[in-house]
């Protein structure tokens, strides 16, 4: 497999954009999760400094932006940042809750207090009270998923949240954050885990025989000081503006008069990801609602001829209400693999204008190396 390196050497005199593909050096880790990014993980999500360089290039201060495809929420953290107001829009729940937490506005204090007192009884608790291993009324899902222990765990971290009317859905996060991993999976396969662990496993990421999670606590613990230090790294950097998050479907959603100046989105892959499934043990915890049946190119569709086509179809509706809402001239940034060449249709149907299409190399997207993997930045107008 070539180096990044002679990647973008073979790639010099093409139509690579050198700013928006960093190789792993330039972009560690630590940079692509900074603050409140890493609050939860999410599969798929395109890096923060990308949103910052498009924001730097193409808008001002104070101007409104939209993401119709919002995910998690990282363009409207960073447009918190820079100074503009933002909007975001998505069909799933939990996303639509994470974008909420995420872009907040809290009080540090608070959020601290109502975090370390929520742990504290949890730890109460698991003293006085071991687990009983009878949950009468759970879902096939968390009997399967989750040791006795584990369970026992988040159900009652789950029982606090209304104690704590301010910080309930930063707590509701820090809850699945640590659902993730403790399920009985194994540590290497997180992200779509097809059947549970239940006896020791060869660990490919820690080189050595593990075990299955039986507890949730660790999680907890690690999660909240984590959460507590990121909203304040997060609350000194961020402007006074606005970020206003639907659960809706952007298709046909009226923004009530706002108009936008722009739009930077990473619309999903046909085919690709499931973005229910991704974070089913929350919506199964928190008693999400659960519309995946309106997912645009989710994975399970699959990618025959009627779905792709249900897609150009669907994105177009998209573009074009954003754009009947968007100010005359105002500029969409779109970040997607248009391999498929689905997108010169999409523009043309939804009243865009293309004005420039540049590449980029995708060293890290869905958390694994991608190698050649490649995305395009759409740049049109209304």
């Amino acid at each position: 497999m070539p180096t990044q390196h002679q990647i973008y050497d073979r790639l010099a005199d093409t139509d690579l954009d050198p700013e928006l593909s960093w190789a792993e050096h330039e972009l560690p880790e630590r940079e692509r999760t900074k603050h409140v990014h890493r609050l939860h993980p999410y599969l798929g999500k395109y890096v923060p400094q990308l949103v910052q360089i498009f924001l730097d290039r193409h808008f001002q201060p104070g101007d409104l932006i939209l993401d119709p495809f919002a995910g998690s929420g990282t363009t409207l953290v960073e447009a918190s940042v820079f100074g503009a107001h933002s909007v975001g829009v998505d069909i799933s729940a939990f996303n639509a809750l994470l974008c909420r937490v995420k872009t907040a506005e809290y009080n540090p204090f608070v959020v601290e207090h109502d975090l370390r007192e929520a742990l504290q009884r949890l730890e109460e608790h698991a003293a006085a009270a071991p687990a009983s291993g009878s949950h009468k009324g759970l879902s096939e899902y968390l009997v399967t998923w989750y040791a006795p222990r584990a369970i026992d765990e988040l159900l009652f971290y789950r029982e606090l949240l209304d104690d704590y009317p301010e910080s309930r859905d930063l707590l509701s996060v820090v809850l699945s954050r640590s659902a993730r991993s403790a399920r009985m999976t194994a540590h290497y396969d997180l992200d779509f885990p097809k059947q549970p662990k239940t006896e020791p496993y060869h660990c490919y990421k820690h080189s050595r025989v593990c075990s299955p999670t039986r507890e949730a606590y660790k999680f907890l613990r690690r999660y909240t000081l984590d959460t507590i230090r990121r909203v304040k790294e997060y609350e000194r950097l961020r402007k006074p503006v606005s970020s206003t998050v639907y659960h809706a479907d952007a298709r046909m959603l009226d923004f009530g008069g706002r108009e936008f100046h722009g739009l930077i989105t990473s619309p999903p892959y046909p085919g690709r990801i499931d973005y229910h499934e991704q974070h089913r043990y929350a919506f199964e915890l928190l008693g999400l609602d659960d519309l995946r049946s309106q997912e645009i190119g989710a994975a399970e569709k699959g990618l025959r001829r009627t779905v792709i086509d249900d897609y150009v179809r669907d994105m177009t509706a998209v573009f074009a209400n954003a754009r009947a809402q968007a100010r005359s001239g105002g500029l969409f940034v779109i970040v997607i693999d248009d391999s498929r060449g689905l997108y010169d249709r999409i523009l043309e149907d939804a009243g865009l204008t293309l004005v420039e299409r540049r590449k980029r190399h995708v060293n890290r997207r869905t958390g694994r190396r991608q190698g050649e993997f490649f995305e395009e930045i759409i740049l049109a107008t209304t």
